[in-house]
């Protein structure tokens, strides 16, 4: 009886730490946006938002003008606030070729790059701050798979004055 106790704990511990190296190298890794300090903006001008991101290292992401119609785009969606007519600017891409692409180069990025987003501020938008949203969707990679897309939420506080 003592024995058969014994065995199931050591199965059981076996188990978890086998289950505990191989997590990490299945999980997809979280694109990061720095958190943005207060951006001050005057009603009627124009107004520019810059995200601070990065992805760690040995992962890519797919630029926002992927080389293969089956990738996921990387793409920032500003979906509420007081600004108007966002226009983003994402980083110059880099070609690369991976296990998975099949001798194809395919346009991607890595490392810490910025995202930068021009807007005009409306003259008949309220004084004081308020929240600018989004979503970053992103589909990362490794050298030798691509996890499924995910969505980061942004949020920047703005101040009109």
């Amino acid at each position: 009886m003592r024995f058969r106790n014994c065995s199931k704990v050591f199965l059981f511990t076996a188990t978890a730490a086998l289950f505990a190296r191989m997590a990490p190298a299945q999980m997809a890794p979280q694109m990061k946006v720095a958190p943005q300090p207060t951006v001050k903006v005057k009603r009627g001008a124009p107004a520019t938002i810059t995200l601070k991101v990065s992805l760690p290292a040995g992962f890519h992401a797919n630029s926002d003008k992927p080389t293969d119609p089956n990738l996921i785009p990387l793409s920032l969606k500003w979906t509420g606030g007081p600004l108007q007519g966002a226009a983003v600017t994402y980083p110059k891409p880099q070609l690369e070729e991976y296990s998975f692409t099949g001798g194809k180069k395919i346009s991607v990025v890595t490392g810490d790059f910025d995202l930068v987003t021009k807007f005009k501020v409306p003259a008949s938008a309220a004084s004081g701050p308020a929240a600018e949203t989004g979503t970053l969707r992103y589909q990362a990679c490794n050298n030798r798979m691509c996890f499924p897309p995910k969505n980061v939420p942004v949020n920047v506080t703005v101040s009109v004055e």
